[in-house]
């Protein structure tokens, strides 16, 4: 199966500045894919580059197979977009606006208004009379989203679509965009990390212009919670924590209910064998020794510093 994207190598100079610095980058068709990163590590850039808005400076972009650069009105004709502060005309209403985008890609007659009338009820907004110009922003993104979906696109390319939002337009346009699982490949860009956690099925890292990481969020985070280790004890666990703390094996040590705490640690098999001997000297009954499970936050902050 072709890929919906494929990048390799992608460069974007602009000046003395390396917007984008070599990225490599495969999205799988039908997937909902989260484009993670701190404000300014190229998520836009890419995007552009990838709608033919702009023209990489170095390697390869390919939309189902098809080159960006080359290929660009046929690449165009498979994507919808929404970008970061899409524009409308304030005094049409929602169905006007959607034929509007409708006819740009060659659409009419009873094919228009079945795909209108089947996107709006998909944004929440069948029968609205409302002009644009007084929707609130979760109104517009979810007419944002339905007019990116307007030429029934292959892939669909949404950037920082949640961004501005507060927590009742945010979970009304997530849930439009969790509704097109299966249906299209989504590529969400965005840098809020419990949007991506609740909607993506897999996950790319962007830091500084390069993908630090790529894999399902899954995946990602049993990777992580493999060198995390959560430990209770039936007293002294303050003790044990602070003589933990000072190990050369622990990067990181934090108390967190009752006699529990959850320890980083760099060296697994040392750990293992050090913390129930620990245990046991201080004479203390043991009450579990396990794996720790780790947000897609603590993997992100861990992956690019705590930038952002």
């Amino acid at each position: 199966m072709t890929a919906a994207i494929s990048i390799a190598g992608l460069t974007k100079v602009y000046g003395e500045k390396r917007a984008l610095d070599g990225v490599d980058l495969e999205v799988a068709e039908g997937s909902i894919f989260g484009f993670l990163g701190p404000n300014g590590a190229g998520k836009t850039t890419t995007l552009r580059v990838l709608t033919g808005l702009a023209r990489p400076t170095a390697g390869e972009a390919r939309v189902f197979g098809r080159d960006v650069v080359s290929a660009t009105n046929a690449v165009r004709a498979d994507i919808g977009f929404l970008p970061d502060v899409p524009g409308y005309y304030g005094w049409m209403t929602a169905p006007e606006f959607l034929r509007f985008a409708g006819r740009l890609f060659g659409l009419s007659g009873k094919t228009l208004d079945a795909r209108v009338e089947a996107l709006l009820d998909l944004a929440g907004l069948g029968g609205v009379a409302t002009k644009i110009g007084g929707y609130s922003r979760g109104m517009k993104q979810r007419l944002g989203v339905a007019q990116a979906l307007i030429n029934a696109p292959k892939l669909l390319m949404l950037d920082e679509p949640t961004s501005a939002l507060d927590p009742i337009g945010r979970k009304e346009v997530l849930d439009m965009i969790a509704s097109l699982g299966g249906r299209t490949t989504v590529f969400f860009s965005t840098h809020i990390l419990a949007d991506v956690e609740r909607v993506c099925d897999t996950v790319a890292i962007l830091n500084e212009g390069l993908v630090v990481t790529q894999a399902p969020i899954g995946e990602l985070k049993d990777r992580y919670s493999a060198s995390r280790l959560v430990v209770e004890v039936t007293e002294a666990a303050d003790e044990l924590a602070s003589r933990f703390a000072a190990e050369p094996w622990a990067s990181e040590v934090q108390r967190t209910e009752n006699g529990a705490f959850s320890i980083a640690v760099s060296n697994l098999d040392a750990a293992r064998r050090a913390i129930p001997a620990a245990v046991a000297e201080r004479g203390v009954g043991l009450v579990r020794m396990e794996a720790g499970e780790v947000s897609l936050e603590e993997v992100f902050v861990d992956l690019v510093g705590g930038e952002g």
